[in-house]
């Protein structure tokens, strides 16, 4: 719900109001203020009567909203979210990001080796799976703490700021501790909504990925879980959704960009490399992401995808890196972006 103030309404007026609504269990948000204020109003709003609402002598137009994300909705918030990692910026109009690396971090020599090659490539932040979900209990799960360390070595190194993938609220001190740059929280792990609180009482941006058969709005209202503990740093990542074609391991969804853009001021950045599950597929999906105007890509990307420990199909080379940031800035200068 918008609650809109006539213009010049007095604080004790605005107040009155904002006593009445937050009495009865929810929050009032100011949208804008300069002589005319406008509120968004968050929590279950189907209890309020727009009639008393317009008895309040203050009150100019009370407007309910369909959608029921409220602090990623762009109604609410016109100009478009940046969050910042590290010093890089992500979203307005600001530089498309590039956020490379291997799947899983392996030992520390093949982790350098790695993030070396991907910031000689134009990568801008390094990505590593210290903790992994898998599908099998037998697969290599994740090097853990000592992963973590490897990444903030390799951080330390390169001078790349690091994103890695957190599973669980217990693990979540740990992250904190070692300084990690951008929390991941995966697909498997969209709808965990104890977890999406948990890292919302943090400033620690957060990579929000989609579920694999999550509807935007889902996926919408789980960055509104994390929102509405307190931190807006939330950058959404589009990684492919389940259908029923078998040629590529998930479907990618371009079309949530515009969509995206439309109805929220959240950055989105698109994973072309789980969006497809092949690296020849990797480097189109990424330029037309770039076109359709992400945020950023996250691809999986290795020094010797033949020798990686997990994912190793859909993990591009460093060459392959290279050309498809040249290629991917050509589209953005296009598109009056940079990349």
């Amino acid at each position: 719900m918008i609650i809109t103030m006539k213009r010049g309404a007095s604080p004790e007026e605005t107040q009155r109001l904002i006593n009445s609504i937050e009495s009865q269990g929810l929050e009032m948000h100011l949208i804008s203020g300069t002589s005319l204020n406008v509120f968004g109003v968050v929590g279950d709003t189907t209890i309020l009567d727009e009639k008393k609402i317009y008895g309040f002598s203050g009150v100019q137009e009370v407007t309910r909203i369909a959608a029921p994300y409220k602090l990623a909705n762009r109604i609410f918030h016109p100009e478009d979210t940046v969050v910042e990692v590290g010093g890089l910026k992500i979203g307005g109009h600001e530089k498309i990001v590039v956020i490379a690396g291997p799947c899983s971090v392996e030992e520390e020599d093949s982790l350098l080796a790695s993030a070396a090659a991907v910031k000689r490539a134009g990568a801008d932040m390094l990505r590593g799976g210290a903790y992994k979900p898998r599908t099998s209990p037998y697969a290599f799960q994740g090097r853990g703490a000592d992963g973590l360390h490897t990444l903030c070595n390799a951080r330390e190194q390169f001078d790349m700021s690091i994103v890695t993938e957190l599973m669980s609220i217990e693990k979540l001190d740990e992250f904190l501790e070692f300084g990690v740059d951008m929390i991941q929280i995966g697909a498997r792990s969209m709808q965990n909504f104890d977890l999406l609180k948990a890292v919302g009482r943090t400033q620690t941006p957060i990579l929000l990925k989609r579920g694999l058969s999550n509807t935007i709005e889902e996926w919408l209202m789980a960055a509104e879980y994390i929102m509405s503990e307190g931190n807006e740093n939330v950058v959404l990542c589009e990684r492919g959704i389940r259908t029923f074609e078998k040629y590529t391991r998930n479907t990618l969804d371009l079309s949530v960009i515009p969509i995206v853009k439309e109805h929220s001021h959240l950055p989105i950045i698109i994973d072309p490399s789980h969006g497809t599950g092949h690296r020849q597929l990797v480097e189109a999906m990424s330029l037309a992401a770039v076109a359709a105007g992400a945020d950023g890509l996250i691809i999986e990307a290795h020094h010797d995808p033949e020798a990686a420990w997990s994912d190793g199909a859909q993990t591009v080379a460093p060459e392959q890196l290279q050309q498809i940031i040249a290629k991917g800035k050509a589209i953005a200068h296009v598109i009056g972006r940079q990349m």
